[in-house]
């Protein structure tokens, strides 16, 4: 159906074209003979006056000339009113009418298809409602902390700056992360995000403020992988690849198992490798220990070229192994909180609060003072409804 629409209006617009080509043109023929003579006869009466002293020479020279410039747009009028159209304009617009048809159908065929879905105006309309909504919530979030007389909490203006960063508004979250980078409760992610946002403002180029940003969530916390990755970017640009590489590897060694951020630090250190000669890493070379049921490295190897469902199902695997391992090895109190975390980052919340339960068991048989404890409890509260 749609090509026949197309066909029809393709028809209609040839016909607006062409029609007027068949027809002569109805201009009235203008009597030439006539008018000549009528402009013969003016030229005649000005020398009469000018033999007579009526006129002066300068006059009668500008009237000869204007008759002469009369005579001279008859003679190419009658020229151009004798019906018949300039050849080569009628042959434009012919070949007008034929290319552009046949233009715009094989360009359509090539690049377009009616059977594309198109988003309903609803679906655009509530997309605009929804971002109208959160942008007005962000300005009510905004006014309520800069009018609180004690400057407002510091979880609201993280929140704030995190919501401006999402929506792109990258100098507005930086003014909010500022706030909190001057308390004296800022801690190391503080300022490696407000490092982020200043870098991201100014097109990923590390300017002073953000290069004092990241020094000082490296100095609060090196093991922090944002402080880490933005010291790299910032040595780089300073043009010390060398230390950069040697930034991203040493936060990659310290680490004791699999974190979302190492595949980014892994392809960064190559790509900073690859211009000062170093060889290049893989990520199965950071892969933890694990007992003879946990994967092995040819494993890790393998799941590299994995799809995003096959390497889902990898993970799921490997946790399972886990799993099965900690019911012959109930005391390992370590492997317990890893099963727990691994499902949690799963969506697995029954089974993971499960795990963080018999790690908490097994935790009251270590000292007071041990950091686990204060882990599996923050996990617990997170993951308990």
């Amino acid at each position: 159906m749609i090509w026949l629409v197309f066909a029809l209006l393709s028809v209609v617009g040839l016909l607006f074209m062409g029609l007027p080509l068949r027809h002569r043109s109805s201009r009235t023929p203008v009597p030439a003979d006539a008018t000549d003579a009528v402009l013969m006869d003016q030229l005649d009466e000005v020398r009469r006056d000018l033999e007579r002293g009526v006129i002066s020479d300068t006059e009668a020279t500008a009237a000869e000339q204007e008759i002469k410039r009369r005579i001279l747009v008859q003679s190419r009028r009658s020229v151009l009113s004798d019906g018949k159209p300039a050849a080569g304009g009628r042959l434009m617009v012919v070949l007008s009418a034929v290319f552009v048809p046949v233009f715009a159908f094989g360009y359509y065929s090539a690049m377009g298809s009616p059977e594309i879905p198109g988003v309903a105006f609803a679906e655009r309309a509530t997309e605009r409602q929804e971002a109208a909504e959160i942008a007005e919530l962000t300005d009510r979030l905004y006014v309520r902390l800069s009018s609180d007389p004690e400057g407002g909490p510091s979880e609201g203006w993280m929140l704030l700056g995190q919501t401006y960063s999402k929506m792109g508004r990258y100098a507005d979250a930086a003014d909010a992360y500022r706030v909190v980078a001057q308390r004296p409760e800022a801690d190391s992610a503080v300022f490696s995000m407000l490092a982020e946002v200043l870098i991201y403002a100014e097109q990923g180029v590390v300017t002073p403020e953000a290069d004092t940003a990241i020094d000082r969530a490296y100095e609060l916390d090196p093991s922090n992988p944002g402080a880490a990755f933005f010291k790299a970017v910032s040595l780089e640009q300073k043009g010390d690849e060398a230390r950069a590489h040697e930034t991203l590897v040493a936060r990659l060694d310290d680490a004791d198992r699999f974190f979302p951020w190492m595949e980014s630090f892994v392809g960064e250190a190559n790509r900073i490798g690859a211009k000062i000669g170093k060889a290049p890493i893989s990520l199965a070379d950071y892969a933890p220990k694990t007992s003879a049921s946990g994967p092995t490295q040819e494993d890790i190897e393998n799941a590299q070229d994995m799809s995003v469902e096959e390497r889902q199902d990898f993970i799921r695997s490997m946790v399972e192994r886990l799993a099965t391992r900690l019911e012959d090895e109930p005391d390992d109190l370590d492997g317990w909180m890893r099963l727990g975390n691994a499902y949690s980052v799963l969506g697995d919340t029954a089974p993971a609060i499960a795990a963080f339960e018999h790690a908490e068991i097994l935790l009251s048989e270590v000292p007071g003072d041990d950091p686990r404890r204060q882990a599996v409890q923050s996990a617990l509260e997170r993951l308990r409804p």
